[in-house]
């Protein structure tokens, strides 16, 4: 993030973010409150007064690079820096990583009445003070329905719900984030009023459990109405609105219907699937197995043959057998995806599946993770290679190394691949152009704007 001129006495701050997507919405808002409590942004956490890093805490992996992250960015810090850890793994395991971890001030989680710039001992509105050690939590207030900084880009993850009312017996999430709380509709229609006023064209909604928004509140099914209250800001200049992270049972009208008939609506359908054996998905507690899932995707692309579809399964799940994989090989061949990862089972503190038995070695869950991948590349090649030559609207998010970089609705932000639109200097992020595709390379398109027939940019 880049620094503008401020007063010599403010203190400047750095943010650092790992996770999913539903941690960089936590971190715009985290920006947000710094801001609100007089703190500047800092060019790196070496020129920073307060380092807070927004950790991961899903997978044993996510909770690892959490605290080497936390280490490096110590290390990394300027003298009289002060150190934060907050989001997931704080608050899991907050008493823990404060004990753990010296190198840390403050631990801070997302449930409380304090600020982070306070808990690190920071003053607010008054002049600098030294920081205060702590040596255990501190919580910080929700952070739903706070603002959030200014975008940088022109798409933003929205959150419109924290928490899971699910009790998958792999994940922890619902133990350390808590039941599923949706905001108001009226509250996040604001909230993407303001982005598109500043030049978001992209919204991507997200939560743990999307397609459940609002039975919390006694109004089951209210995300198709939600998705019609934010088309009605298109002439405002809303271009997409994308949907992350749909649990499959839910995946039926009004909201497929709804999704479809939405012209700012994408027809990009994250499915949270898990795996496509029946015994093995009853054993994580979940919904659903390979036939539902094909008449799922069958019936979409029926009405939407040109529909995208991805979703991430969890290989070594305690009891998969070479025939439980052999059928999640199976359907992924069946099933064509554009996009699929691939995950190792990992035991969770505190989840039905920590103690079960019958996970198989890791050499073997490896070995599944390369067959799975084997399967699943070429469909996703075909599927780049089916668009060569076809004309597609692409959404310009930025540059890389001087060329214009951006995405069609068939690519999630961060997620997916990209379209490559070349060095020409007109594109600017934000723009919708016109292009021609004339190539791939692994996951990203290469493709021609359509600027001489005065239809490139809107």
């Amino acid at each position: 993030m880049t620094t503008a001129s401020h007063p010599a006495a403010a203190r400047r701050f750095f943010v650092e973010t790992l996770g999913c997507p539903k941690n960089v919405v936590d971190s715009d808002k985290i920006v947000g409150t710094l801001l609100a409590d007089g703190l500047v942004p800092a060019d790196g956490p070496g020129d920073a007064d307060l380092v807070v890093v927004n950790t991961c805490a899903f997978i044993e992996a996510a909770r690892e690079e959490s605290i080497e992250t936390i280490l490096a960015l110590s290390s990394a810090r300027k003298a009289g820096a002060a150190l934060v850890a907050t989001g997931c793994l704080a608050e899991r395991s907050g008493a823990e990583l404060a004990d753990a971890l010296p190198e840390l001030d403050a631990v801070v989680g997302f449930a409380g009445e304090s600020s982070i710039a306070e808990a690190a001992g920071f003053a607010v509105g008054g002049a600098p003070v030294p920081v205060k050690l702590r040596s255990a939590p501190t919580g910080v207030r929700d952070l739903l329905e706070l603002r959030r900084a200014a975008p940088e880009a022109p798409w933003a993850y929205v959150k419109i719900a924290e928490g899971c009312d699910r009790a998958c017996a792999f994940c922890a999430i619902p133990s350390f984030r808590g039941a599923q709380r949706s905001r108001r509709p009226e509250s996040i229609v604001d909230e993407v009023r303001d982005l598109v006023e500043q030049g978001v064209s992209e919204v991507v909604l997200v939560a743990q459990d999307l397609a459940w928004y609002g039975r919390d509140a006694g109004e089951p099914g209210s995300l198709a109405p939600l998705l019609r209250q934010l088309d009605t800001l298109a002439p405002a200049g809303l271009a997409r609105v994308r949907l992350l992270y749909l649990y499959p049972s839910e995946v039926q009208d009004p909201l497929v219907a709804t999704m479809l008939e939405l012209p700012t609506v994408v027809p990009y359908f994250d499915l949270s699937l898990q795996h496509a054996s029946a015994p093995l998905l009853r054993a994580m507690k979940r919904w659903g197995d390979g036939d539902r899932f094909m008449k799922i995707l069958d019936r979409i692309r029926s009405d939407e043959p040109g529909a995208a579809f991805r979703s991430s399964f969890i290989v070594g799940f305690p009891g998969e057998t070479e025939r439980h994989h052999d059928e999640l090989l199976a359907f992924l061949a069946a099933a064509r995806l554009d996009w699929a990862g691939f995950f190792a089972f990992s035991r969770e503190e505190g989840t039905a599946a920590e103690s079960l038995p019958g996970a198989p070695e890791s050499s073997l869950v490896t070995e599944r993770l390369r067959e799975l991948s084997e399967v699943q590349e070429p469909l996703t090649t075909a599927s780049r290679a089916a668009l060569l030559g076809e004309t597609i609207e692409v959404l310009v998010d930025g540059f890389e190394d001087g060329e214009a970089v951006g995405r069609t609705y068939r690519e999630a932000p961060e997620i997916d691949g990209v379209v490559r639109l070349g060095t020409d200097g007109w594109a600017r992020p934000g723009a919708t152009v016109r292009a021609v595709v004339t190539g791939w390379e692994g996951p990203d398109l290469e493709a021609a704007p359509v600027v001489l027939a005065g239809v490139g940019i809107t």
